[in-house]
């Protein structure tokens, strides 16, 4: 059940990277931000959009920057590392955590795009601060304890025509 009203301050994060992966995984498609941001925000007082994004050197990701600036998205940009055994290493994980609780005073509600269950112990402390947590991501990627964590969760799959280009 979903609480919410038009004076409700609302922030959106969302996690690219993760939503991307599921995206591509299971539906060989590529997410709407569009809506994404619409469905969080939900006729509610949008105060920020982050979306947490990593360069990759693709060709197309310039516009896809662009793009999340056009839908209202502010996108952070993080570079991918390289170690010297090959392996590659990007997340937002701490960034995310700490725009969240920088942003808890200003807001009522956090959207928080992802099924990351490192996450669940950030939906915890908000909560304890007051603000409502609501997460949008994939149910069949989401970890159980992110779900439970959160004051509500919408799972992405159930209208993937929404929410998939």
């Amino acid at each position: 059940m979903s609480v919410s009203h038009p004076g409700q301050r609302v922030a959106v994060l969302a996690d690219a990277q993760n939503l991307y992966h599921t995206a591509q995984t299971i539906y060989s498609r590529n997410i709407d931000y569009s809506e994404l941001l619409a469905e969080g925000v939900s006729g509610r007082q949008l105060t920020r959009a982050i979306a947490y994004v990593i360069r990759a050197d693709s060709p197309e990701e310039e516009s896809f920057f662009e793009a999340l600036v056009d839908i209202g998205f502010e996108p952070k940009i993080k570079e991918i590392k390289t170690f010297s055994d090959g392996s590659k290493k990007a997340d937002w994980d701490v960034g995310m955590s700490l725009d969240a609780i920088t942003l808890a005073n200003h807001i009522d509600t956090l959207v928080l795009c992802t099924g990351d269950g490192d996450f669940s112990r950030l939906c915890s402390h908000l909560r304890h601060e007051g603000v409502r947590v609501e997460v949008m991501a994939f149910e069949s990627s989401t970890a159980e304890e992110l779900i439970e964590a959160a004051d509500s969760f919408e799972d992405l799959g159930e209208r993937h025509e929404t929410y998939l280009l």
